[in-house]
């Protein structure tokens, strides 16, 4: 296999198409339109807003509420990560292997599938745990926040993979309609959709 720097500008673009467009339309979202970035907010504001339920059960006088209401959200998290992950693994296939954007998807990968134990775990440690209505551990909430910053890492990894590398991207052909005066929109006007 070619090294990328022996590679034509035909084959550079037909690479390029390829990460652009979905393995399955059905399973991982149209052309334009990747399921994995809807699906990855489900797990991201769920294990944020556990960790501040964390925080301010540590801080209030009747915790009972937020170390429960912290653990339900920790378990929907890890719920949606695992549907976020299984679309994701699909975006994955259609990065050319050993290319710059295919490394950065497997850190990604990694991390994030990392992050998702850490939080199962997270929930297994606290399951029965704060049946006295008493506030979360220090343990427990460690985890949480060292959590939130990984999964922050790998969210800058999945950023770079669809604004820099383009990834599940239109081409900038099909990005140019919407910028063009009377395409890509079914009105004509300003402010028409």
């Amino acid at each position: 296999m070619p090294t990328e720097s022996h590679l034509t500008d035909a084959q550079l673009s037909a690479s390029r198409m390829q990460a652009k467009r979905p393995v399955s339309a059905a399973l991982a979202g149209p052309y334009g339109h990747p399921f994995h970035p809807i699906l990855v907010t489900v797990p991201i504001g769920a294990w944020v807003t556990s960790l501040v339920f964390d925080v301010a059960s540590r801080v209030v006088d009747r915790p009972g509420f937020l170390t429960e209401g912290s653990e339900w959200l920790i378990g929907v998290g890890v719920i949606g990560a695992l549907l976020a992950a299984t679309v994701g693994f699909l975006d994955l296939f259609a990065i050319p292997a050993r290319t710059p954007a295919f490394r950065t998807a497997v850190v990604h990968m990694s991390l994030n599938l990392l992050v998702t134990a850490a939080y199962a775990v997270g929930f297994w440690w606290r399951h029965g745990s704060y049946t006295d209505g008493g506030s979360v551990d220090a343990g427990p909430l460690t985890l949480s926040a060292v959590g939130v910053a990984v999964l922050g890492v790998s969210g800058y990894l999945g950023g770079k993979l669809a604004y820099r590398y383009g990834v599940r991207v239109a081409d900038e052909s099909t990005q140019a309609e919407g910028y063009t005066p009377g395409r890509g929109g079914r009105g004509r006007g300003p402010g028409s959709l």
